[in-house]
């Protein structure tokens, strides 16, 4: 039953288990201990947006497994309204485990073969009046990458009919398709659907062909985007927009874990979008809140409360202008 009032924002997409090594700086063959996390991208965006206070809900597929257990009773016990992750009787709950060589290697090994509940999502276990009542709307193209997942996209998309806040995290991830060729004939699909599009210069390759930041958001916008966003790392985040155009500058932590800082950093877009917040405020406060998880050994568990993103964001502020 669709909840009343609408969920400020419903994400569809990876849930999982994160299998996190407890020692820094040395691969899995020597790794003695480990941390068990809720993990996947859009389980990740989800926990950051209910962290900031916004009332969220996951659609997803877990097994019918102990983990499967754990990623309904985390999503639950961090804010997420889980009633959409629906539980596939065949395929097991995915682990994802990864190195940490600080401050910029982060391997990833997914075990999701042969494919995962998350992709096994069928367009008619869409809850279409959630979809259309979300204030916003998120998916990434990783939920592209096989059906029935991909019909389910579409699907929802088209009950949405483009309504404002409707999002699309670029986030590719190579193992997950066949050719980067196919990525693209997907996501140039996906782009007609969506209001806001947000990535990482490859992955803007991928989605349009550019990794100039700005030749990349402009094509972006051309294909009806309202908001282009693009990540470029150690250069900062460029937004862009028809008639404006902001670049924030990074903030400068002590990485322990690189990853889950592009999942909060979409958390804190979220909310910024749905307080309607001017453009420079909204990618300065997602760049903060990106860079405290990126401080942080944890992904799910690390995203920021609202009044941490705002004293990082805020300092920055006032440390540029006294540059």
């Amino acid at each position: 039953m669709t909840a009343t009032p609408p969920f400020d924002v419903l994400a569809i997409g990876r849930s999982g288990v994160d299998i996190y090594p407890l020692q820094v700086g040395v691969g899995l063959e020597h790794v003695e201990s480990f941390g068990k996390f809720l993990g996947g991208s859009a389980a990740n965006v989800a926990v950051a947006v209910a962290r900031l206070g916004d009332r969220t809900a996951l659609i997803s597929g877990v097994g019918a497994d102990p983990f499967g257990r754990y990623v309904r009773a985390e999503l639950d016990r961090l804010g997420v309204d889980n009633r959409f992750v629906n539980i596939h009787p065949e395929y097991p709950t995915p682990v994802t485990f990864c190195e940490i060589f600080p401050p910029d290697d982060f391997p990833l090994y997914f075990y999701r073969k042969p494919s995962a509940p998350d992709l096994q999502i069928a367009a008619d276990e869409i809850d279409l009046d959630a979809v259309r009542g979300a204030r916003l709307y998120w998916s990434t193209v990783t939920g592209l990458s096989e059906e029935p997942s991909r019909g389910a996209h579409f699907a929802a998309w088209e009950a949405r009919g483009r309504a404002p806040l409707t999002v699309l995290d670029l986030d590719y991830r190579p193992m997950f398709w066949d050719s980067p060729a196919a990525a693209s004939a997907q996501v140039q699909r996906a782009l007609a659907h969506v209001t806001v599009a947000v990535g990482n210069r490859e992955e803007c390759e991928i989605a349009v062909g550019e990794t100039n930041p700005h030749k990349a958001a402009d094509a972006l916008l051309d294909l009806g985007v309202q908001l282009a966003i693009v990540k470029q790392g150690p250069r900062g985040v460029l937004g862009k927009t028809k008639s404006a155009s902001v670049t924030v500058p990074p903030v400068d932590v002590d990485v322990i874990n690189g990853l889950g800082a592009g999942d909060s950093f979409g958390g804190s877009l979220c909310h910024g979008l749905l307080h309607d917040w001017p453009l420079e405020k909204t990618l300065r406060y997602a760049n903060a809140a990106g860079a405290i998880v990126a401080s942080r050994l944890e992904c799910s568990t690390a995203m920021p409360t609202a009044a941490e993103v705002a004293a990082l964001a805020e300092q920055t502020a006032v440390e540029a202008v006294n540059v």
